[in-house]
């Protein structure tokens, strides 16, 4: 089987990268930081237009009839973007809430488990448990009911709920797993993001009248971040296709190994530089920490790919541990 993007998802990828390019520039970024973050309505709209929210939708229904591997293509290009808002719930909730296809609407996901929700205030609609989906009068008693946290992402506020929703568990199924793929896909994006920034800056930073990236420790870490993020890639792509569960568990896994750990990595290529506010190193490394605990968390994952395994058999007499 070939995994290889089609000359049709290559385009569809670099047209998401151009498009966010235009309306979502480093500028732009930077303002919703500024502003506490949030969802910037009209920049919804226009990713509504571009199909990101309907793009698994059939034709029938104003979507675009693709499927999860053009999806994670859309998901991993916000992820190198730090694209702010509930992507994924939203494009979860296509079809089945009105407006959210069209960007019209903004949605919203209470995973349950204790997690925190983000983007609660503005919100059109929540969906919770992955059966119930909160609007009207449910929803502004729910929102009443909720109280803000602190974010370690500027750009993602977020709200403890009321026990009803914090009891509830994470998305069973397809949809949890759904969830978890396209937020690996989201880190996947910014793993690979971090990379390039610390190769252009070790490229570009001279000490000692050299390149850093001249140094032999430096040139490690900056291979040591693309050694994981390919591997991300592979199993995200991969996940994409078959959609098993175990293989999502194990991209999940991956990706947000890559992710968090690159963007520390490309922290301390940057040196003092890194840990400044006006960098955005700290930027990819925040929301990075904050999505690894979103739909399938490193101990969720573990556990599932535990289980595929099989139950655990007892030594039998002979072995290497009797002798």
């Amino acid at each position: 089987m070939d995994f290889r993007l089609s000359d049709d998802q290559r385009a569809l990828r670099s047209g998401m990268r151009d498009l966010l390019g235009a309306v979502f520039d480093r500028d732009r970024m930077r303002a919703a930081v500024e502003r506490g973050g949030g969802v910037d309505r009209g920049l919804w709209r226009e990713l509504g237009a571009a199909g990101f929210f309907a793009l698994r939708l059939p034709e029938e229904a104003g979507g675009v009839a693709l499927g999860l591997p053009e999806a994670v293509l859309l998901f991993e290009e916000a992820g190198r973007a730090l694209l702010p808002g509930p992507l994924v719930a939203t494009h979860l909730a296509a079809g089945a809430v009105k407006g959210a296809a069209e960007g019209a609407a903004v949605v919203t996901a209470a995973e349950g488990g204790g997690r925190p929700v983000a983007d609660l205030v503005g919100a059109d609609a929540v969906l919770v448990g992955g059966a119930e989906v909160l609007t009207g009068e449910a929803l502004a008693a729910f929102v009443t009911g909720a109280g803000p946290v602190r974010s370690m992402d500027p750009l993602t506020p977020l709200h403890r709920v009321e026990e009803r929703a914090a009891a509830t568990e994470a998305y069973p199924g397809a949809l949890r797993g759904e969830g978890a793929l396209l937020t690996a896909a989201e880190q996947l994006g910014s793993a690979a993001r971090t990379t390039e920034m610390a190769v252009q800056h070790a490229g570009a930073r001279e000490q000692f009248g050299a390149p850093v990236g001249s140094f032999q420790a430096v040139k490690h870490l900056c291979a040591d971040m693309l050694a994981r993020t390919e591997p991300a890639r592979s199993a995200v792509y991969a996940a994409a296709v078959t959609g098993d569960p175990v293989e999502i568990a194990a991209a999940k896994l991956l990706a947000d190994e890559a992710a968090v750990r690159n963007a520390r990595d490309c922290l301390q290529i940057h040196g003092g530089m890194g840990f400044t506010w006006e960098a955005d190193v700290h930027l990819h490394l925040k929301r990075a920490w904050l999505r690894a605990a979103r739909w399938l968390t490193a101990a969720e994952a573990e556990e599932i790919l535990a289980a595929d395994l099989g139950p655990v058999r007892p030594l039998r007499g002979g072995s290497a541990a009797h002798g």
